[in-house]
Formats: C-alpha cells, structure tokens, sequence
C-alpha cells in the first residue's frame, strides 16, 4: 500500500514524534540538572566564604603576612617607621586589589559562579600540586587518581561480593550464614576510618605486616612491578577498613530485595517448570532489578568522595579527602569550590546517563512521553 506523495508514513511520522519526545526531554532534564548544579555551587560559595566572613578573615593574614616579610627584610631596616608603614600599605592593598578582596562578595560571588558553569576553576590562593602549579584544575587532577584507585577497588569489590553473597542467602533464607548477616548489619553503623584505626594498630605495630599509612613506600621502589607491588600493600588496610564498614549492610539490602523478588509469580513459575536455580536467578531475578542494581552500582562510585576527607587523614593517602581537609584548613576557597564542582557535575551527569539507561534496560520505562510520565 503506498502512500500519497509529500505525506510521511504512519511509522516513519511516529519515529520522528518519538525522536522530538526524546529530544524535548534530554533537554529539559539536562537544564534541570544543569540548575541544581548551579544552585548548589552557589551555596558553596556562599558557605565556603561565610557569607564574606573569610574575607576579612583573610584581609588580616595578607597584611600580618606582608608586615613580617617587610619587617625582616634587611634591606628596610634603616628605614622610618612612617615610610615602612606605608610600604607595608601599599603592598597590603596590592595584594588585597590582586585577590579582589576589595570588591563586595555578591559580585565576586557571581564571578565564582560564572566561572565554576564553564568549568574554569581559576587559581589556588594557598596551596599548589606537586609541580608547583597553582591551577586548580591540575591540583585536582594531581590527586584524583589516588582516590579513585582506592576509593573504586573497595567500593567495587563491596558491590560485587555483596550482590552475589545476597543472592546466595536469597536461597537459604533462615540459614546461619543469613542470620549471621542480619546479626552483623548493624556494626556497619560505624564509618571506615573508625575499623582503620584498629587495623593500622593490629597490622602495622602489634604485627607490623602491613604498612599503616601512605601509598607507596619511601624512598619509592625502582621498577614497575615493585611500585605496583608496594602500592597495593598500602592499599590492603583502607580497603579492608571499607569493606568491612560496608559490607554486611550491603549484603543484608540486597538479600532482603532478592527475597521480595524472588516471591513473584513469574519466578514461582518458572520454578514449577523445573528450570535450574541460576537460570532463574540471572533471568527472572537479576534481569528485572537491574535497573536498580545499576543505579546502586553508580551512586557508589559517584558517592566515594563522602567517605574520603576522614579516612585519607587516618591513612595519609594522598587523594582528593586530603586536599579538600588541606585546602579547609588553609581556606583556600577556590580548592574548595573546585572539589564541589567537579563532584557536582560527576553527579548530574551519572544522574542524566541512570535516566537514559531505564529505557533502554527497562521496556516499561516510557522517556519524554505526555505529562512527564516516566
């Protein structure tokens, strides 16, 4: 059957309103997201500078600073105090016009915001990567591969064991094992650091087998291997501290959502068909929650900056916990903010990418259609 000339076909205009609801709703969603980044960046700013508070904070360092330089410096010791007083002045204000700590903080406040949308982070005021760079960009890129190897081995090893071990106890409900898990669930309450603190004393002084802090041995080992060698042994108690501070409350979740699961219909069929426990568990179990498995998988990995600033400290892992806990500590506001920023947009767009996987995970999951019913 043909249709008219210049008249689209029943399919082909059906794709096409199918691809301008896809359309409208990336871009809604995406300015949605783009919005509580900017709201949340803001009020960053806003806390991260005391409402302005830090300035004047700031103001007297500059000039204590400035006064002890000018103070010590021989070639202004036979100077008039009135002409060293001035010197001093000038050079308070020089630093303070540098920094921009004489205009008011709305505007600046504006400016930050401005430059944290392009991702421009500007420069630290304080502190610098290793390379001597004041860039924030690279200070932050300096340290990011450190957390994420720790931070993403114990968060990828906790997800795993957990999901396979509460698919295991989802078959022997009642069990020791499952009782045991429930027992244990609560002493998850307690953060990481908390079980570094005795591992590092177990393992690194009553029996020193283990390092007790930092990420690869000093001096560093010659060769790869031996430096690879040398980072994982540092890298055994954080990670172990993680895992346990994580996993028995991971597995008692999980276990209890396999057990509603594995109570429906579909399931007790397939079981009355005689079909094998795995094929069940991969088809009818795990196939159907893997949209929530999946969004858990990634708000782990884009929530492990939460848990860094305090155990990094205890370790003395050099990652992005410890910078942000040193830029605090020297209110280096842009260092601050640019954590933030980065953090933010990780998070917005693990966020945006989790809605497009739904749809093509979940056939149920409708995207863009009338009345934002997803």
């Amino acid at each position: 059957m043909s249709t008219a000339p210049g008249v689209a076909s029943p399919s082909r205009a059906g794709s096409l309103r199918d691809l301008r609801r896809i359309a409208a709703f990336t871009a809604r969603r995406l300015v949605a997201l783009f919005l509580t980044v900017m709201v949340g960046v803001y009020l960053t700013i806003v806390i991260a500078n005391m409402g302005g508070e830090v300035d004047e904070l700031r103001k007297l360092q500059i000039r204590s600073t400035v006064a002890e330089q000018v103070r010590a410096d021989p070639a202004f010791a036979d100077m008039p105090a009135e002409e060293r007083n001035e010197l001093i002045q000038r050079r308070v204000q020089q630093q303070i016009e540098r920094r921009r700590l004489d205009e008011p903080f709305i505007l600046r406040s504006i400016d930050y915001l401005q430059q944290a949308a392009v991702l421009d982070l500007g420069r630290a005021e304080e502190m610098h990567s290793d390379r001597g760079s004041r860039e924030v960009y690279r200070i932050i890129v300096e340290r990011l591969p450190a957390t994420l190897l720790l931070f993403g081995t114990a968060n990828l090893l906790v997800f795993f064991v957990s999901v396979f071990a509460a698919l295991r106890l989802s078959r022997h409900y009642g069990s020791i094992s499952d009782r045991a898990v429930i027992a244990l669930a609560p002493s998850s309450a307690a953060p990481g650091w908390f079980y570094g603190i005795f591992l590092i004393l177990i393992f690194a002084f009553i029996v020193p087998v283990l390092p007790a802090g930092g990420m690869v041995d000093v001096p560093p080992p010659d060769g790869a291997w031996a430096y690879a060698v040398s980072v994982l042994r540092h890298m055994v108690l954080p990670v172990a501290a993680m895992f346990i501070s994580s996993i028995f409350i991971s597995i008692y979740s999980w276990r209890t959502f396999f057990l509603i699961h594995s109570s429906e219909d579909y399931v007790e069929m397939a079981r009355a068909k005689g079909l094998p426990a795995g094929m069940i568990e991969r088809r009818y179990i795990l196939r159907p929650t893997l949209s929530p498995i999946i969004t858990s998988f990634a708000l782990m990995l884009i929530g492990l900056w939460s848990g860094a600033i305090i155990l990094e400290q205890v370790f003395n892992w050099p990652g992005l916990g410890t910078l942000l806990f040193q830029a605090i500590g020297h209110r280096d506001t842009p260092v601050i903010i640019g954590s933030v920023v980065i953090f933010a947009y990780l998070l917005a767009l693990t966020v945006f990418l989790l809605d497009i996987l739904y749809a093509i995970l979940d056939p149920r999951v409708r995207v863009g259609i009338e009345g934002d019913n997803q």
